[in-house]
């Protein structure tokens, strides 16, 4: 037997798995965002990213481009809208659904929770320097654009 240490490693043919290290460190990035962002502020600040970069969008559309259930984005947009940071109203092309968009406070608030992404992300990329973790950025992104993205 080795020392302690080695007595923990998962078997060698599990760490060999690129999909398994993936979860890993997906755990790993789940375990940094909450050290550095409330539970709420995490799906906040995916609601609100959307809408800065995409303008006014409908909660259905919103749902659709987060992968999120539709009662979730519900709950999620109440929320944002009952804090100040977002507006709500009909669409004037289809009374029946609203679009959302995102304010000077949601602006404000955005770049509030950013901050605590960013810290997030540099913990879990300490090990690596600037070039590798543009490095596995491009590769993470290239092996996700290779996958359609599947409904929620």
């Amino acid at each position: 037997m080795g020392d302690a240490n080695d007595d923990l490693q998962p078997p060698a043919r599990l760490r060999a798995l690129t999909s398994w290290q993936a979860n890993k460190v997906s755990t790993v990035g789940a375990r940094m965002t909450a050290r550095h962002m409330p539970l709420t502020a995490r799906s906040d600040f995916a609601v609100l990213a959307a809408l800065e970069e995409y303008g006014a969008l409908s909660q259905a559309d919103l749902g659709r481009r987060l992968g999120l259930d539709r009662n979730d984005v519900s709950g999620i947009v109440t929320r944002l809208q009952t804090g100040g940071h977002i507006e709500r109203q009909a669409d004037p092309g289809d009374r029946r659904r609203n679009l959302v968009t995102i304010n000077q406070a949601g602006r404000r608030y955005l770049e509030e929770i950013q901050r605590g992404a960013d810290d997030a992300q540099a913990d879990l990329l300490s090990g690596l320097d600037a070039d590798e973790r543009r490095q596995l950025h491009a590769l993470l992104a290239k092996t996700l654009d290779a996958h359609k993205p599947e409904p929620a």
